[in-house]
């Protein structure tokens, strides 16, 4: 039996919506399901291949705050994906976040960030830059108040990071290991 939506009502709706939906599932159970829906996602891990250095932000997450009191995370660029194509997305994030103009892309996946409870697609992308591509100051938006410090970092501290389970945020450590097995050259 194929699963159906038998219904939905909207429970809030700002930056992001949240819906019930009435879900028969492919057993034919009944049951209500919360999902949370605030569009596609882009991100991106910057990496310069002379230097073995790679470029990320630190900024205070609300939610791992109220969770567990961390105060800022280590992260690749990312956010929300508001053109059509996720490349000129990405550009315009990393650019935003870091002051970078990246020109080649590599893309890695469009993944289900959450497929338990979001609808969000964030498309994954690796990215090598050289020093004069920093054109901006990055730190992100005023008025969206995101207060990213820009942090570049050598590739092998990043790669012991993640060896020693301190890279927390899932798309940086699904984009650190990416690097590391298309180019494992940079980390040698």
């Amino acid at each position: 039996m194929p699963p159906e939506i038998r219904g939905t009502r909207t429970v809030h709706d700002g930056w992001a919506s949240f819906v019930v939906a009435e879900v028969t599932t492919p057993e034919g159970a009944a049951v209500t399901r919360e999902i949370e829906d605030h569009g596609e996602a882009v991100c991106v891990l910057p990496y310069d291949p002379e230097r073995k250095v790679a470029l990320l932000i630190r900024q205070f997450r609300a939610p791992p705050f109220f969770t567990a009191g961390v105060t800022d995370l280590l992260e690749v660029p990312a956010g929300l994906l508001d053109e059509a194509d996720p490349e000129a997305g990405v550009r315009r994030e990393a650019f935003e976040e870091t002051g970078l103009r990246l020109s080649r892309l590599e893309p890695v996946s469009t993944v289900w960030s959450l497929p338990g409870i979001s609808t969000e697609r964030m498309h994954l992308f690796l990215a090598p830059y050289a020093e004069a591509d920093r054109e901006g100051p990055g730190g992100g938006l005023a008025e969206e108040h995101e207060a990213i410090t820009v942090v570049e970092m050598p590739l092998a501290t990043l790669a012991a990071m993640s060896e020693a389970g301190e890279i927390v945020d899932m798309k940086t450590l699904v984009l650190l290991l990416s690097l590391r097995l298309r180019h494992p050259d940079l980390f040698a």
